[in-house]
């Protein structure tokens, strides 16, 4: 039987959104990418809420967010944004309200890679280029992902053998 509320976590790029999308298909739940529910809310990108207003407000503002997404008990796929395991706020609420919770997981060097390819419109973290900041900030947050995930999944295969890979440990 699969769960009803499934969390997708990790850095950038490792394919929260597009796995997200495919997974909630499959399964004929809905899905939420917490990132794009924030700008539709604030009807602006999130460079441009990074720009204007900062980290802190940001993640302010991300929490609000998935606290709305995680309310009640409505199954659904949830994507969340690759910080939103910073705080501890977060963290307990994903533990306590995620669900199944999967660490979809890239090594530094196939997420520099991907990131170089397509940057998309993803906001520097540190003034570096996004793709050379990988490094350090995987290193932060890798711990915090692992804290809590129910599952880990390798995502450096194709679309195909990752979305095959997340139902395998949905069961």
């Amino acid at each position: 039987m699969m769960p009803g509320r499934i969390t997708l976590i990790g850095y950038r790029a490792v394919g929260k959104s597009t796995i997200g999308r495919l997974l909630a298909r499959d399964l004929e739940l809905a899905f939420e990418d917490a990132d794009h529910v924030l700008e539709q809310h604030l009807g602006k990108p999130i460079p441009e809420i990074f720009a204007q207003h900062g980290e802190r407000t940001f993640r302010d503002l991300e929490t609000t967010t998935l606290m709305n997404l995680l309310a009640g008990t409505r199954p659904l796929v949830l994507a969340t944004g690759g910080g939103a395991v910073l705080r501890e706020v977060n963290r307990a609420l994903l533990r306590r309200s995620g669900g199944t919770i999967i660490y979809l997981h890239a090594p530094v060097e196939v997420l520099q890679e991907r990131l170089r390819r397509n940057a998309g419109s993803r906001p520097s973290l540190t003034g570096a280029n996004v793709a050379d900041e990988v490094p350090g900030i995987l290193a932060l947050r890798d711990p915090l992902y692992r804290e809590v995930a129910t599952h880990l999944v390798d995502v450096t295969g194709d679309q195909a053998s990752t979305l095959a890979a997340v139902k395998a440990v949905l069961g």
